[in-house]
């Protein structure tokens, strides 16, 4: 097996090696630390620059002109391979609120990805929607909402291939618990997004198997002091992870600060969210049926509401360390560590240490990614 030995700046899950070493064999870490001779057959010095673990982006729709509802194996490729050109190394493959046959179609062809793809590995689906609530949809086509039955748990379980990570749903809505509590039962994070639930409803349904917060002050009830609402239980109640999309424009940055200091250390998860445009030229594009214009760095739909992002992992890093004051290193860990928590994977990926995946990216002096590996194998970083 090739050994491969990356020196320079180390980003650690506890801080920055300022000079260290990571060394892989096949499709594992097998040293960080100092520097130190190696010889090894086969080995291979790789170009020096700062070395992050690979990112983990649990919500993203599509990048590159490529969308998960396209429901295609070229579609799965295409986000794959130009989420790792962003030093992307894991997704889970995000849905939108749409009727079941095209929802069945697209749960089917991520199962069927397996190891598949060249670029990032998909490790399952995020099914958003379309348990959620009507006045609450922001991005997700209204005409597709519809509050859970008795035997959905059952059905998108089998539909995904076993392979549902996460639901996002509006607990608050008739039949919501149920559907929590047997989502749970599989194993399945469930999330609360596009919600209208009252703090008091929150408290409920993390009573039920509630444990995340999907894209945080976006789509939900807002923060009161007389009614904290979802956007209250997810800053103070320690049982939830949250999402966040670190764009600058879905939340501002003094609101960015609050979460990284109430959610410390793995509680708060940098998403991007982003769409078919990501690395798109401006103009007009499809979610879920609706129509989004890409502009100056926002998609919105044509009320001029939100749509989704135009946001890469790797800048959600730099913006969340930025807005937020805090060290790069810890603002990689919301993307990197705290996610494969998430997802119960912190024994196999997320850090760089021994025995994990060799998923790594190397950054340049400008703070590009400049190479990335997926389990040891380089794969090529193809940006506009």
């Amino acid at each position: 097996m090739t050994v491969k030995v990356f020196r320079g700046p180390v980003v650690l899950a506890k801080g920055l090696l300022e000079d260290g070493m990571v060394v892989t064999e096949g499709e594992k870490i097998r040293y960080v630390g100092l520097p130190r001779r190696v010889e090894k057959a086969g080995e291979e010095v790789v170009a020096s620059g700062t070395i992050w673990p690979g990112l983990i982006d649990l919500h993203v729709h599509g990048t590159g002109g490529a969308d998960v509802m396209d429901g295609t194996p070229e579609a799965l490729e295409t986000i794959s391979r130009t989420l790792a050109s962003y030093g992307v190394t894991a997704f889970l493959a995000t849905t939108v609120t749409m009727d079941r046959l095209r929802l069945q179609k697209a749960l089917a062809n991520v199962a069927k990805a397996g190891s598949r793809l060249s670029g990032a590995r998909v490790l399952g689906v995020h099914l958003e929607g379309p348990w959620i609530c009507p006045a609450r949809c922001g991005a997700q086509n209204p005409d597709y909402v519809v509050d859970p039955g008795p035997q959905d748990a059952e059905w998108v379980w089998k539909a995904s291939g076993g392979g549902l990570r996460i639901v996002t749903l509006a607990p608050e809505r008739p039949g919501a618990l149920d559907l929590v509590r047997k989502l749970a039962e599989h194993g399945v994070v469930v999330s609360a997004g596009h919600t209208s639930a009252t703090y008091r409803e929150m408290e409920t349904a993390i009573e039920a198997g509630v444990s995340h917060v999907t894209h945080a002050f976006n789509a939900m009830t807002g923060l009161h002091h007389r009614e904290p609402g979802v956007a209250g239980a997810a800053l103070t109640d320690d049982r939830l992870t949250v999402e966040l999309i670190g764009d600058g424009f879905h939340v501002h940055p003094a609101a960015v600060k609050l979460l990284a200091r109430a959610k410390q250390p793995d509680g708060l998860i940098l998403i991007s969210d982003g769409i078919r445009a990501v690395g798109r030229p401006d103009g007009i594009y499809e979610l879920g049926g609706l129509k989004v214009t890409a502009r100056n760095g926002k998609a919105v739909l044509e009320d001029g509401s939100l749509a989704g992002s135009l946001l890469t992992l790797d800048r959600a890093v730099y913006n969340t360390a930025d807005y937020a004051g805090i060290p790069l290193w810890q603002a990689v860990r919301m993307a990197s560590l705290a996610p494969a928590k998430r997802l119960g994977l912190e024994g196999e990926m997320g850090s760089l240490e021994p025995g994990k995946r060799a998923d790594l990216v190397v950054t340049d002096g400008d703070g590009r990614v400049s190479r990335v590996f997926v389990g040891g194998r380089e794969v090529p970083v193809e940006r506009p």
